[in-house]
């Protein structure tokens, strides 16, 4: 780039509002790229990727259990060192498959080390749950249907029923999580879908899902929630930025929080 194409791009318009970090498995290719749809302009994402997991094994429950605390305080020595406003925890499956009580005190131990607030995949995608007033809900995800099993049990201690769970039809690796392309996740979206759900979830950080947001809105009638967009939207919320995500949470959910800040 040159210092003349540098001085004409828009002011702020990669960076300068705030900075969110991020902490990823390190196999995951596509929580980046989601970023980069979904970053507010002049909001900039700084990335740790975490490992302490077989890349070749299937990421089952216990190896996601195991994965939410290998090497976190590392992790995030590392993630503060750029001095980020929020910080996301970008793998749904290793809070959702324990507890929202485990998830709530996984984001304090966050907190209490770096000294900004946190959210899970997981705990952003109930926020987004509760400002779109959602109970019912079809959900699906890559994962082993025992991790969609723990995932409904989890969804349902927030006062949530799962009406319909879509399974991929086969346990996927690490890598053939972020390989399904999106008219596949499309059709495990629709698949998803039940006339008693009020919502679609679309779980996994790694999962091409912010692609079919709208396609699969438009097919169900319903609103979308993905695990990255969900944690874009709770993170602009917390940065009190008034922009917004793709989809019905983008444009329900954001006015609902501006109210409610409002009224505050």
């Amino acid at each position: 780039m040159t210092a003349s194409t540098a001085s004409s791009m828009p002011p702020l318009s990669t960076r300068g509002r705030a900075r969110i970090g991020v902490v990823t498995p390190f196999t995951n290719t596509n929580l980046e790229a989601d970023l980069a749809l979904l970053r507010p302009v002049g909001v900039s994402c700084h990335i740790a990727r975490a490992g302490g997991y077989d890349i070749d094994a299937v990421p089952d429950s216990e190896k996601m259990r195991q994965f939410a605390l290998a090497g976190l305080d590392t992790v995030l020595e590392s993630l503060c060192a750029a001095r980020p406003d929020i910080i996301l925890y970008g793998c749904t499956s290793a809070t959702l498959s324990m507890s929202p009580a485990y998830d709530r005190e996984f984001c304090e131990r966050i907190e209490a080390q770096a000294g900004v607030p946190a959210l899970t995949a997981a705990g952003a995608i109930v926020e987004a749950l509760d400002d779109l007033d959602i109970r019912t809900i079809g959900f699906c995800s890559p994962y082993t249907e025992e991790l969609n099993r723990e995932a409904a049990a989890f969804l349902g201690e927030t006062g949530r029923q799962v009406i319909q769970s879509a399974y991929i039809g086969k346990d996927l690796g690490n890598y053939g999580q972020s390989e399904l392309p999106p008219d596949q996740v499309l059709t495990l979206g629709k698949q998803a879908d039940h006339p008693q759900a009020q919502a679609i979830v679309l779980s996994c950080t790694d999962m091409r899902s912010v692609e079919v947001i709208d396609d699969l809105e438009a097919a169900t009638g319903k609103p979308v929630i993905t695990s990255n967009q969900a944690m874009m939207y709770c993170a602009i919320k917390r940065l009190g930025l008034p922009d917004r995500v793709p989809g019905r949470l983008g444009s329900v959910g954001h006015a609902k929080a501006q109210a409610a800040s409002a009224a505050r």
